[in-house]
């Protein structure tokens, strides 16, 4: 595929930082005129450069905008055998970066930039865990490395970014994010086999187990074994606040699809078999956002009704 890095926003690109924030604001009084939304956002573009902080925009606000984003839509609630719950927002930010302290003000001077139409909802504070610099991979609070199966090069940008679209749309991205909440007490129990045969990996060693059972992770998530292939670029932090921990599960696609594919099965609607990795964590927020691409290095709201 062609070239077109200048049209994403770069921080999807990149690995995962050392410290994060995944911040959700909502519509202030849940309804403001359309204006008063273009006006904030115009206000808070500045300070979006698509790599210290990427932005996403959810259905319910670009229906408040009068905008349109072809294959945009809320995230089903894939609960059956296992809860997967669906919990819309309407603008969310991943503030990336090294230094906490720092991020907090980014947060700060995005939410004045936002005020009065939006107000801050949610924020989650994210980190890198036990990170391997030779391997450009880290650590899920359980251990197992995460991150091992994404694409690379230009099979990334194949499955992260639409293209062909037309312009305002190529370089686009559609996120899904969820937070898991894991029982490591739980997961502290389970003999080392059993540990392993949910991920379908060995922690030590990473690799993978020819004979793991038919709910491992890796059997149920395997890209290449759909039909269409689900690929995804995954971009996902443990996160932890007192006493809960997990992971913040964050997934960049060309549409939907794959995601959705892979959710399917992992929450057992295929085949009635549930992935190994709800017998340690849960899902407890799940949405979806249309990260918007890049022209010029500023935000391409061209979709949303902006010049």
């Amino acid at each position: 595929m062609p070239d077109n890095t200048s049209l994403y926003q770069p921080g999807i690109l990149e690995g995962v930082p050392r410290v994060a924030r995944y911040v959700q604001f909502t519509i202030a009084g849940d309804q403001q005129p359309a204006q008063a939304l273009k006006e904030a956002l115009t206000r808070a573009s500045p300070l979006v450069n698509g790599r210290d902080v990427v932005i996403g925009i959810a259905p319910a606000l670009v229906r408040a905008l009068g905008g349109q984003v072809p294959g945009l839509h809320d995230m089903p609630d894939f609960s059956g055998k296992v809860k997967v719950p669906a919990t819309p927002g309407q603008l969310w930010c991943w503030v990336r970066g090294d230094d906490l302290g720092d991020l907090l003000h980014v947060t700060r001077g995005l939410q004045k930039a936002l005020a009065p139409a939006f107000v801050l909802r949610h924020v989650v504070d994210a980190f890198r865990h036990r990170h391997d610099d030779s391997t450009g991979f880290g650590r899920d609070l359980t251990g197992f490395e995460d991150g091992t199966e994404n694409p690379k090069g230009d099979e990334a940008l194949e499955a992260a970014f639409a293209h062909g679209q037309g312009e305002g749309l190529d370089g686009a991205s559609y996120v899904a994010v969820q937070q898991w909440v894991h029982d490591l007490d739980a997961f502290d129990r389970m003999p080392e086999d059993d540990q392993n045969h949910c991920i379908g990996r060995r922690m030590s060693d990473n690799e993978e187990i020819d004979d793991a059972p038919e709910f491992a992770h890796v059997k149920r998530t395997a890209q290449e074994s759909f039909d269409p292939e689900a690929f995804v670029l995954r971009r996902s932090m443990p996160w932890l606040a007192s006493t809960q921990a997990g992971l913040m599960f964050v997934a960049f696609g060309k549409s939907f699809d794959a995601f959705e594919a892979q959710m399917r099965r992992m929450a057992g609607l295929d085949d009635g078999i549930v992935d190994g990795v709800f017998k340690l964590s849960r899902p407890v927020t799940g949405a979806y956002f249309w990260c918007p691409p890049m022209r010029g290095g500023q935000l391409d709201l061209r979709q949303l009704g902006f010049s």
